[in-house]
């Protein structure tokens, strides 16, 4: 029988929608796109209803209403999503490559991704912190779109 997470993801349950997210934090970070040749930059500046130790959202069920920028990743609109970290769950499936060894459904724990550094864990601050003007002093690299996933 195949685990749920190697099926099509058109195919997946709510319930199993939701978890295949790792839970990095990743895509709740603020990005800046440049003007002139659209490039994207993540950086290091979480929504503020990010629990920045867990890496989940505090009020989930109402985060769209709360938060506008935020986005919800469904399997309609993922290929619009290219700015999804390479090491994205949903990414990854939809590009039809497998979840890597740290993903809580193949090591059984979302510790083991915090402890290989594949989380925002100890590394962001809150939007609440700082200066929308000073978003720029916080590009970060350690996350990008391009980077290639090593399993």
């Amino acid at each position: 029988m195949t685990d749920f997470w190697e099926m099509p993801l058109t195919e997946l349950s709510p319930q199993q929608w939701e978890q295949l997210c790792d839970g990095c934090g990743k895509c709740c970070l603020h990005k800046l796109q440049d003007e002139e040749t659209d490039e994207l930059y993540f950086t290091d500046v979480a929504c503020r209803y990010l629990n920045t130790d867990a890496c989940r959202c505090r009020d989930y069920q109402n985060r769209l209403q709360n938060q506008p920028d935020c986005l919800a990743i469904t399997a309609d609109n993922l290929e619009l999503l290219s700015w999804l970290p390479s090491t994205c769950a949903y990414r990854l499936r939809s590009e039809g490559r497998p979840l890597p060894e740290w993903h809580p459904l193949i090591s059984g724990t979302a510790e083991r991704m915090h402890e290989l550094g594949q989380s925002v864990r100890g590394r962001v601050v809150s939007e609440s912190e700082v200066q929308p003007d000073d978003l720029e002093d916080h590009v970060v690299f350690w996350v990008e779109p391009e980077d290639i996933c090593d399993d």
